[in-house]
């Protein structure tokens, strides 16, 4: 696992200066704390920070091919280089190291553009070209890992975070509003968006090639459609199978390995069939609230006595000012999702005892495990209602109830459903995700900003892949648009960016391209099964898991921000979103933002993910835009 970052100048005359490339390194450190390396010919430099996971002795970066024509720099694992290593020193190819990194510029060198359809694993590398005077950028295809990319007229250059790329001289950048629009509405950015408008993001399963200025991107790979007939045992021990074989190739490792345990049905399923497959315990971690209604660590000790794991548990605290200040300085562009606070401290708590961790992510897109989707099927119900009687007495009735400090419970849970049934059908269940309504943008953002935002664009992503996903199959459908926009913009860059703080490699069992192949082709009544989440995951791991796993409810990775932002976060609130700073700056309605706040904090309404999400860009503008 590493962080990497390259420029190209296209004047071939300029020499490019070793210190530029250290500067956009060591910004990224905390990605590869164990070493560094740099390749410079010319105007052409490839940097990386490396931390090492596999070939501890000579996988140093950036790495050749036989004649030195070829280089790459490389970030995340490939599981089945030994295999690809095989195959290529039968054709002939030379291999210096033991790293799976090498594989990839044989596999380049034999497959060309073609080559990261050979990969199984997670990554996002570049390979110069000195050949063709040509640069090649791959992503994996669930986009488990980052990389961005900046273009002008003098110069290509790319990185694994933003922030490498900010480090460069003469760098256009200005704010992109509807990408702050989409975050506002949605609390992530999605692909190939940043909050800059100069700044794109690679999409997952997409190739770029940079040859004589010009850039191309190509897709590699995506989701086919082809659901098979309900056969229920056969789907059950078919999934079983390829998770475990998933689990497998992610235990291979040169340093010590665990893995996140929540007590949910994911993350105990990877814990369980780690548990099988390993010569000695497990070592897990999980964290819990001093809320109740926020812990789960009753659940997850039951998995850790069931497979008798090393066990470490960690009570966060609310003590969220002193880690605020340090978990924005990771998010390069707005990100607004609560989790990270409980993602930054289970992977800090973990990296103290291991350097790699395996995680449950992507089960919930892959099997119907969102709250969202029950509210989908629950609404077919509740549109039948008359108009008349939804919108002059259910919604009035139910906005004026005050929320609770609960995490979930009924009355939060119904005021959610309806406010989410206000928004347009066709948005499926993407309607509970949205936190920001079109009145509410209007009072939000001043009138100079709403002039210049792309009319129809704030959904248009969303629209764009249920269009793609032209199939019969409503929950296949949904969940397909998932794991092109909530899962690689929102849950992978929530892990990657906060494990990666902490210098700790995050592995996904789930997102092996192959089971995620096999998902779609899974009937959606076997997702879903009447008002069951995950029916066929819980049919596949039946004989494995703890009954109490297998028959409790969501609960989802969330801290009490709600209750924060009254207490502990209130100052921090107060001072950041502040009248005078809000008027100064001229891009939100200051009076609006202040009587959301009021209302927040007199316990009227439950304004958490609004206020919360400007906070970030407050913080966040502070520290980048200028």
């Amino acid at each position: 696992m590493c962080g990497i970052c390259g420029v190209i100048f296209f004047d071939s005359e300029r020499q490019l200066p070793r210190h530029t490339l250290k500067q956009m390194c060591d910004t990224i450190v905390h990605r590869g704390p164990d070493d560094e390396g740099y390749y410079i010919q010319g105007a052409v430099g490839l940097g990386m920070r490396r931390l090492s996971i596999i070939d501890l002795n000579t996988g140093s970066q950036p790495i050749r091919n036989e004649d030195g024509q070829i280089w790459i720099v490389f970030n995340g694992e490939i599981y089945n280089y030994r295999e690809l290593r095989q195959d290529l020193e039968k054709k002939g190819h030379r291999f210096y190291t033991r790293s799976d990194t090498e594989s990839i510029v044989h596999a380049y060198e034999e497959y060309g553009d073609a080559c990261p359809a050979k990969l199984n694993g997670m990554f996002g590398f570049a390979i110069w070209d000195n050949y063709h005077q040509r640069l090649f950028l791959a992503r994996d295809r669930l986009g488990i890992k980052p990389l961005y990319y900046y273009l002008d007229n003098e110069k290509f250059a790319f990185g694994s975070e933003i922030k490498s790329i900010l480090q460069l001289e003469n760098l256009h950048k200005s704010i992109d509003f509807d990408a702050l629009n989409n975050y506002l509405t949605f609390e992530y950015i999605p692909s190939p968006r940043t909050i800059f408008n100069e700044i794109k993001k690679l999409p997952p399963g997409h190739t770029l090639i940079l040859q004589q200025q010009q850039i191309r991107i190509q897709k590699y790979w995506d989701v086919q459609f082809e659901v098979q007939p309900e056969q229920k045992d056969h789907h059950a021990a078919t999934l079983r199978e390829l998770l475990q074989d998933s689990v497998r190739l992610r235990l291979v490792s040169d340093v010590p390995l665990g893995a996140f345990l929540s007590g949910g049905i994911d993350s105990s399923s990877i814990v369980g069939l780690m548990a099988q497959l390993m010569d000695r315990p497990v070592k897990t971690f999980s964290i819990g609230f001093e809320d109740s209604s926020y812990n789960e660590l009753d659940y997850a000790r039951i998995v850790a006595k069931k497979f008798n794991t090393e066990h470490t548990e960690f009570i966060i605290k609310p003590n969220a000012v002193e880690l605020v200040e340090k978990l924005i300085t990771h998010l390069d562009e707005p990100f607004g999702d609560f989790s990270i606070f409980p993602t930054y401290l289970v992977s800090k708590m973990a990296r103290e005892h291991v350097t790699v961790a395996l995680s449950g992510d992507g089960g919930d897109e892959l099997f119907a495990g969102y709250d969202t989707y029950l509210a989908n099927r629950l609404a077919s119900y509740y549109q039948k209602l008359p108009r008349i009687l939804r919108v002059n007495f259910v919604e009035p009735i139910v906005d004026a109830i005050p929320p609770t400090s609960k995490k979930k419970g009924s009355i939060n849970m119904l005021k959610r459903f309806v406010e989410g049934a206000k928004y347009d059908p066709n948005l499926h269940h993407v309607r509970w995700m949205i936190f920001l309504s079109e009145v509410d943008r209007q009072n939000l953002l001043n009138p100079q900003i709403t002039a210049v935002l792309t009319p129809g664009e704030t959904y248009r992503f969303i629209e764009h892949y249920f269009s793609q996903a032209d199939i019969p199959d409503t929950l296949n459908r949904q969940e397909f648009v998932d794991v092109k926009t909530y899962l690689v913009d929102d849950i992978l860059v929530k892990v990657d960016r906060m494990s990666m703080a902490t210098s700790l490699e995050t592995r996904v069992p789930f997102l092996d391209h192959r089971l995620v192949e096999y998902s779609f082709a899974i009937p959606s009544c076997l997702k879903l099964r009447r008002f069951q989440t995950k029916y066929i995951l819980k049919k596949a791991m039946g004989d494995l898991l703890p009954p109490q796993i297998l028959k409790r409810g969501k609960q989802g990775f969330s801290i009490p921000i709600k209750n924060w932002i009254r207490q502990e976060l209130r100052p921090m609130l107060l001072d950041v979103l502040s009248y005078e700073k809000l008027k100064r700056q001229g891009i939100f309605n200051a009076d609006y933002v202040h009587r959301l706040i009021n209302e927040h904090l007199q316990g009227v309404e439950n304004h958490s993910h609004r206020l919360w999400a400007l906070m970030v860009f407050e913080l966040w503008d502070e520290r980048y835009a200028n």
